[in-house]
């Protein structure tokens, strides 16, 4: 026995394991969609100031940039929240029922890459699906209903949300 195990023993602590770094127990995907989503506004974004700005001059690039560099944080949103649910919510067990879930996880980041390489919406239109049916799965594996529901957004799509 460890220096540590002996001193919680003396003190009656019990060793409590979490599936998380911190055992909250709070996940939910509905960020990762949003951010989805963003990527797709500002890819449209991107596309509207191109056709309709006559000359690239200062103003045409500063918002243009502004444009891509939130592009590129959602993105990374979509990826940081894909993470915590697979490195911190999903269990063996998950896998076993959802056998495609390591092959998801995996494309959501090959795509949240290929969407900070370029503008071609349809990759972005990809990644928000690929994270509805991540928000799927998450939902099911905690045996909530979900439903799809129109997003609020310019962009479109759907939210896949828990039916409460």
């Amino acid at each position: 026995m460890s220096l540590i195990g002996t001193f919680l023993d003396k003190l009656n602590i019990q060793e409590v394991n979490a599936h998380c770094d911190v055992p909250c127990g709070i996940y939910d995907p509905h960020r990762m969609q949003v951010a989805a989503h963003t990527v797709i506004r500002m890819i449209d974004l991107m596309h509207d100031l191109e056709k309709n700005h006559k000359t690239h001059d200062a103003e045409f690039r500063n918002t243009f940039f502004r444009h891509v560099m939130v592009k590129e944080e959602h993105a990374e949103i979509v990826k940081h929240e894909a993470r915590i649910l697979w490195g911190d919510y999903f269990k063996p067990e998950h896998l076993k029922e959802y056998p495609d879930l390591h092959e998801l996880v995996w494309n959501i980041m090959k795509l949240c890459s290929k969407v900070k390489q370029g503008t071609d919406k349809k990759v972005s239109e990809d990644l928000l699906e690929a994270t509805r049916k991540l928000a799927e799965i998450f939902w099911k594996t905690k045996g909530i209903e979900i439903k799809r529901v129109k997003a609020p957004y310019p962009s479109g799509g759907e939210f896949v949300l828990p039916m409460l």
